[in-house]
């Protein structure tokens, strides 16, 4: 049994970028289809502006996306940070504000998740 957390850094910007998406969109996957395996999906920083993308119907990521979705969530402060709040808050994604408008990673460490970074 693993606990893993799966933080998407990673901005819109750059070619790049998408595949460290889609590089922890995938390692969340397998953590989800492992029985016993318990994954948290974090966008936190500039990776909060997938999550509008990733809902679009039309999104080339949405298939990938919706295998874990369930299991995904977002930074509040950074949501408002990089102007996704709003679309964040249409859907029905949790926004996370544990330690100072952030998740809490110490949370997560205590509760033995690896922390992966994408």
């Amino acid at each position: 049994m693993t606990n893993a957390a799966i933080v998407i850094l990673a901005g819109t910007e750059s070619h790049a970028d998408a595949g460290r998406l889609v590089n922890g969109l995938e390692a969340a996957k397998e953590f989800a289809q492992t029985d016993g395996d318990d994954v948290e999906l974090i966008f936190d920083g500039a990776g909060t502006q997938w999550i509008p993308e990733l809902e679009d119907e039309e999104s080339d990521y949405r298939e990938l996306y919706q295998a874990v979705r369930e299991d995904a969530a977002a930074c509040d402060f950074c949501a408002g940070a990089f102007g996704v709040e709003d679309a964040i808050n249409e859907t029905d994604i949790v926004t996370l504000d544990d330690h100072d408008g952030h998740p809490s990673v110490r949370s997560l460490v205590d509760d033995d998740y690896e922390i992966i970074t994408f």
